[in-house]
């Protein structure tokens, strides 16, 4: 078997990389361990070799051990389970780690702890300067935060609580006044101005009627900050096992940020495959950048485009309305916007990918997708369409016979199910469907969206496996997978969203030495445990990025 300009040597569980390019003594060696490939060929072994970054040598104690030289270091791993690094295959590394810099964390459990923490910035605020809050979650408050209690925290600051779905801001009514907001405004063609039964504004604005006050909110960050969010955010996530992230809307700077945390030494970063947003991509184009351009530790990845709101902000467009409402979420863009930027960066080389929650959505987009490829036909373009919840059959057989790439939210049920119930039992028997999506041969991977949802492969996998909610509910029980499906997903599958199936993503003599030393074995716990199993190290090319 040839393996980039290498051959690999077969033989029964062990495999062996040889090739004169190729240093073929290892540098290092784990043995004793209980190592899960995501090789079809050989999926269990004891130990692995490692070499100028790379796995050399896959097999038993015995067989990987006899290679090992005078200058290896031999590490006994005390038959702790061994896997692939995860692949988040969705989330915004360098513009969460800006938000927790810079804003204020409202991840916080109550309202009043809310208010608390916005009051405590406004007293370090200039009179008049914008106050900002992220991650807040209105499923993890008792209601959602409202204008009344944004003007009781801060009145003398115009105030915007982000939902950590990312689509909608709670403002204040110093804000609205702000942009110029008031009751007789009218929500814009992509866009909700959120108003009660008696008309007057709640707080809530979404999608592209919150354009008015990104404008003000936004500053633009330093080189040196980008590059200090995404070390933070980086190291987060290899705490918790993940190795390689695609974010899933980036931009020149972004890229800079990645490609500066990468060369700032220390700890090995996160692999970075960092979609472009479509409206900043003219500079990529001019300069004939495309998917693909870049390294193993930093590639630019797809153009990305929206099509629809948020799941857990319920604004995605759906063609059933949400339970007890007329409302049906709000579409984002125009199709015809949509394929004629996503056509032209097609034929230039791009993959595509779209944000597209609600089915309407999903059908929208599969439809720009078909007329691209019948147009201009090319060979594997992978589309992709980000976080595709809520399908049907239907949509599932045109995702298949085009080759697209669903990339679901893997933790949502577990997370988010407290927003569930505004879909209700029979739609979540169609959402975030890796059950059917396996069962049709589409390659799934999994994703957080963070801060959507946390980057915690343990808790994809609970969320994954049982389908429950924190409070015991079941959702879409239909839609579970096993364990081992969930780790495929979590691995080769986000590698092969990427591209990058032949480099990383299952421990393979040839592939990047990205793996995850486990504290418990996620095939043995139970199920409702998953999410308390943890990392003891995570190994980014060779080298330990996190050890507990």
């Amino acid at each position: 078997m040839l393996l980039g300009g290498a051959a690999v040597l077969l033989s029964g569980t062990n495999r062996l990389l040889l090739g004169a390019n190729r240093r073929l003594a290892p540098e290092l060696v784990l043995h004793n361990a209980r190592v899960w490939t995501v090789d079809p060929l050989s999926p269990a072994a004891q130990a692995i070799a490692i070499a100028d970054g790379r796995i050399l040598a896959v097999g038993s104690n015995e067989f990987v051990l006899s290679g090992a030289v005078a200058g290896t270091r031999r590490v006994d791993i005390g038959r702790k389970r061994i896997t692939p690094g995860f692949i988040d295959a969705h989330a915004h590394p360098a513009t969460s780690g800006l938000e927790y810099a810079r804003s204020v964390d409202c991840g916080l459990g109550s309202i009043e702890a809310i208010k608390t923490a916005l009051r405590r910035r406004a007293q370090q605020t200039a009179p008049g300067a914008w106050i900002k809050g992220f991650n807040y979650d209105d499923g993890k408050t008792p209601r959602p935060i409202s204008l009344a209690d944004l003007d009781d925290a801060v009145r003398d600051h115009p105030v915007a609580v982000e939902h950590r779905g990312g689509h909608s801001l709670f403002v204040n009514s110093m804000a609205m006044k702000t942009v110029g907001y008031d009751r007789s405004t009218p929500s814009p063609p992509h866009g909700l101005i959120e108003r009660d039964a008696g008309g007057n504004l709640t707080g809530k604005v979404a999608d592209d009627a919150r354009i008015p006050f990104d404008r003000l909110l936004t500053r633009k960050a330093t080189r040196a900050e980008w590059r200090d969010a995404a070390m933070l955010i980086s190291r987060r996530a290899t705490m918790r096992g993940i190795t390689s992230v695609c974010d899933a809307f980036g931009d020149v700077d972004t890229l800079q940020g990645y490609r500066d945390a990468a060369a700032a030494g220390g700890p090995p970063q996160t692999r970075t495959y960092c979609n472009i947003d479509s409206k900043s991509i003219q500079p990529f184009v001019e300069a004939g950048i495309n998917t693909g351009f870049g390294d193993d530790t930093v590639r630019v990845g797809a153009a990305k485009f929206f099509s629809d709101g948020s799941i857990s902000e319920r604004t995605a467009w759906i063609s059933q309305p949400y339970v007890g409402t007329d409302f049906h979420g709000v579409p984002v863009g125009t199709r015809e916007d949509i394929y004629r930027l996503a056509s032209k960066l097609h034929k230039a080389g791009w993959q595509l990918a779209t944000h597209a929650n609600g089915d309407l959505a999903i059908d929208e987009v599969l439809g720009i997708y078909e007329q691209i490829q019948r147009e201009t036909p090319r060979r594997d373009p992978r589309y992709r369409l980000e976080h595709c919840t809520v399908v049907t059959p239907s949509l599932i057989a045109r995702i298949k016979a085009l080759g697209a790439i669903p990339v679901p939210f893997s933790a949502y049920v577990s997370f988010h199910g407290d927003v569930m119930h505004f879909y209700g039992e029979a739609r979540t028997r169609h959402m975030f469907a890796m059950r059917d999506f396996l069962d049709a041969g589409i390659p799934v991977p999994d994703s957080s969206d963070f801060t959507a949802s946390p980057m915690d492969p343990p808790l994809w996998l609970q969320s994954q496996v049982t389908r429950t909610d924190p409070q015991g509910h079941v959702w879409g029980a239909n839609q579970r997978i096993s364990v081992a499906e969930a780790v495929r997903c979590g691995t080769i599958n986000g590698a092969y969203s990427m591209f990058e199936e032949h480099l990383k993503g299952s421990i393979q003599p040839g592939r990047l030495a990205d793996l995850v030393v486990w504290d418990q074995d996620m095939f043995e716990v139970e199920p409702s445990e998953l999410s308390r199993i943890n990392p003891e190290r995570t190994m980014i090319g060779g080298r330990w990025a996190y050890e507990a």
